[in-house]
């Protein structure tokens, strides 16, 4: 599997160099995902803009990621996703239970937002 990961403080963002998103590759993803969650990354941003076609094994791999960022309270967002991908999420249903976002950008932010509620939340709860 092609991909570059770049780790920052509150996020890791890792953009996927495949044009397709199958059963070759979704097995390393799978495992990309378990690794960065063993690490203590709960806030994964997957760039799917090169990704231009997707099956059942992508989307069972995509919702690994987010069930491990989910039980490890951080964010899972896919950016970056092509026409062909979109239409895949939307007929499984999917863009309802993925936090999709149209720019790496926008998921970086979205991060940070979700980071900063997260905080507030905390401080409520101290009181």
């Amino acid at each position: 599997m092609r991909y570059t990961e770049d780790t920052q403080e509150k996020y890791t963002l890792l953009q996927l160099n495949e044009m397709k998103l199958d059963a070759t590759v979704s097995p390393l993803l799978k495992s990309k995902f378990v690794t960065l969650n063993a690490e203590g990354n709960k806030n994964i941003i997957a760039d799917l803009s090169q990704v231009k076609y997707i099956d059942s094994s992508g989307l069972s791999a995509l919702l690994i990621g987010n069930r491990l960022c989910q039980d490890a309270e951080g964010s899972f967002i896919l950016a970056g996703i092509t026409d062909h991908v979109m239409k895949l999420i939307k007929i499984s249903q999917l863009d309802t239970v993925l936090e999709l976002l149209p720019t790496v950008e926008e998921a970086v932010d979205a991060v940070f937002m979700h980071e900063l509620e997260d905080d507030l939340g905390k401080d409520d709860s101290d009181k």
